[in-house]
């Protein structure tokens, strides 16, 4: 099996000033990536910030022989975002992988979450990954290649007490990653989302000191490398922690078609629950939209034909 290298590779890696994203930009660093080192460097809760956490990963990328600057933009703020864009193009002419790890946390039960809560947390996790993907997209189309990941949550997929904010935030990145799948193929734009589990300054206090110690975020890394390969996926979601990797995937029932007209009504819905969730009919993952629509319709098909 060859060496997985970024040589000649541009990565912008936001959150990069400690934890997941730090791990990141080393490991892109030490397989040959020029690389941005995008932090804040705010508190947990999004308050304050420099670019003290950014310059030193960037002295750790220099130790290694690497080349990297720091970049202290808030991923929330447009003029931010293109100041990192503009900085990064006037350095090395290219954007070729993105990985948007940025992230903060304003936990509460839904009936004590404020609208600054919902707010600030959809900004740094949402708004800030669409934004430097955005600001970037016309590059890597122009390039014919860009590889790009976007860091999901299981709370976003599963759900998690007190962290309803988050959850949509992190979930909307998965959505964003659908469609840009599609509209990225035919410029060899691809990607994708992790989900890790990794002991960061997000997780402390969450988990016993015996479990955060298997959870180290470098071992999320090798999995994100995988992701931005030149020969990576595409639309994937790669729950990764602790050394272990496994395939997160939205899917659906077979379905059944109930009726129309006087022939549809609650109660005829309810007479065919069980048909309607049964996961031993459970489809291959979709991979667009349209093939959801399509197998509604067939069912309605067969329904008609019965």
């Amino acid at each position: 099996m060859s060496d997985i290298r970024f040589d000649d590779r541009v990565a912008i890696v936001t959150g990069a000033g400690g934890g997941l994203g730090r791990c990141h930009a080393l490991e892109l660093a030490r397989r040959g990536a020029k690389v941005v080192v995008n932090d804040l460097g705010g508190s947990l809760d999004g308050t304050g910030g420099n670019s003290e956490a950014a310059e030193a990963v960037v002295k750790e990328i220099e130790a290694l022989g690497g080349e990297a600057i720091a970049n202290g933009s808030s991923v929330s703020d447009e003029a931010g975002v293109k100041k990192m864009i503009d900085d990064t193009m006037a350095k090395w002419g290219r954007i070729d992988i993105i990985i948007a790890n940025a992230g903060i946390l304003r936990d509460k039960s839904f009936s004590k979450m404020t609208q600054g809560d919902i707010d600030l947390v959809l900004d740094v996790h949402l708004r800030g990954t669409f934004m430097p993907v955005h600001a970037a997209w016309n590059i890597m189309k122009e390039q014919n290649f860009g590889r790009i990941v976007v860091t999901t949550s299981s709370t976003g997929l599963y759900g998690n007490f007190g962290q309803a904010n988050y959850g949509a935030a992190k979930l909307g990145v998965v959505g964003m990653m659908n469609t840009l799948k599609i509209e990225g193929a035919k410029n060899n734009i691809k990607i994708n989302a992790v989900c890790p589990i990794a002991a960061t300054r997000m997780t402390q206090g969450l988990m016993p000191d015996e479990v955060l110690a298997q959870l180290k975020p470098e071992y999320v890394t090798p999995g994100v490398m995988n992701l931005v390969k030149d020969d990576a996926p595409s639309g994937m979601i790669l729950s990764a922690g602790a050394g272990a990797f496994s395939m997160a995937r939205i899917v659906e029932t077979e379905g059944v078609f109930v009726g129309q007209g006087e022939g549809l009504s609650a109660e005829a819905v309810a007479a065919k629950w069980d048909q309607i969730t049964d996961v031993a009919t459970t489809k291959p993952a979709f991979q667009s939209g349209g093939e959801h629509g399509q197998n509604i319709f067939a069912a309605v098909a067969a329904g008609m034909k019965g």
